[in-house]
């Protein structure tokens, strides 16, 4: 039973109200990285459900004992405060999640690429094509260095986020580290040079596009992502399988959250028959960027699907 509290002034009841409001606001996120993704009319729920957790926790708090928030609060700034020192859920987490969820559910919209992969898929398995044939030839994913190499770089960030997105945040982690360090190297004039993923790991992350491609896929792979290579008119760039629609919605929503700045207007990808495939090219900061042109020619999977 709540005790007599009718002793506390206006200004000393209206200072326990701010600080159990002050406490919710980093509580919410804070305790959302524990919930599931709630995803239902396209909407994203599960920030909201940990907001009324967090506003129903501190309510609570102060119709026991109104004093009680005290201690919450330092105890919330603490934790964040600690955190900010090691490189865990900090003050930059709160925020980057609260713009996740309003660029996520209102900010951020979908733009389906509708080119001739979508109409008319063709999977390359004849090698008559140079490209794809010198592709095709140097993925590897079962290498030693590059399972090593993408274990290593998918621990390295959002690794707070593991609760809530699971392997998600270890396909995102790997694709900052190799977007952010990747350096674009032209091939030789007269033909093009396709590198293994352990070549291009070894010369410190520099190549062109299929490289890239290459050592994208391969790594991504390695650590049980399920990847493709797009073939387009004077390019080629890296896909991730995402899932079904609902598959797609969890993982546009940890983007739209880990990759905060700038924020995210559009999110680019494929669908046929149902399955989602987001764009991991070198030529945005995040997964999703824009396709260079609708000029599609092949898919190169790295393992043999079913018809």
């Amino acid at each position: 039973m709540a005790l007599d509290q009718s002793k506390y002034t206006w200004a000393q009841q209206f200072l326990l109200n701010l600080l159990s409001l002050l406490t919710m606001v980093p509580l919410a996120p804070y305790l959302n990285r524990f919930l599931p993704p709630l995803v239902a009319g396209g909407f994203h729920w599960d920030l909201l459900l940990a907001v009324l957790i967090a506003f129903l926790f501190t309510r609570l708090l102060l119709w026991i004992f109104k004093p009680l928030i005290i201690p919450a609060f330092v105890l919330m700034v603490g934790i964040l405060v600690l955190n900010q020192f090691t490189n865990n859920y900090s003050f930059v987490n709160v925020a980057n999640d609260y713009q996740g969820m309003v660029q996520g559910n209102w900010g951020t919209s979908d733009k389906k690429q509708y080119d001739i992969l979508s109409y008319y898929p063709r999977r390359v398995l004849n090698y008559r094509d140079k490209t794809v044939l010198g592709i095709r030839e140097k993925l590897n994913f079962k290498d030693s260095v590059v399972r090593n190499f993408s274990v290593q770089h998918s621990l390295e960030n959002f690794d707070e986020y593991f609760p809530k997105y699971g392997n998600m945040v270890r396909y995102l982690s790997l694709f900052k580290y190799i977007n952010g360090h990747f350096k674009y190297v032209k091939d030789t004039y007269r033909d093009d040079y396709f590198a293994t993923p352990m070549e291009t790991i070894r010369n410190g992350l520099g190549g062109d596009c299929d490289d890239h491609s290459i050592l994208m896929a391969s790594c991504l792979q390695s650590i049980g992502a399920r990847c493709r290579i797009v073939l387009i008119q004077g390019h080629a760039y890296p896909e991730l399988y995402c899932g079904n629609k609902d598959d797609f919605e969890i993982l546009k929503q940890a983007i739209v959250s880990l990759f905060p700045k700038p924020p995210i207007r559009e999110l680019s990808y494929h669908e046929m028959k149902g399955e989602y495939w987001i764009n991991l090219d070198y030529t945005a900061h995040h997964p999703g960027g824009r396709y260079l042109n609708d000029k599609v020619y092949a898919f190169i999977p790295l393992v043999e699907e079913d018809n």
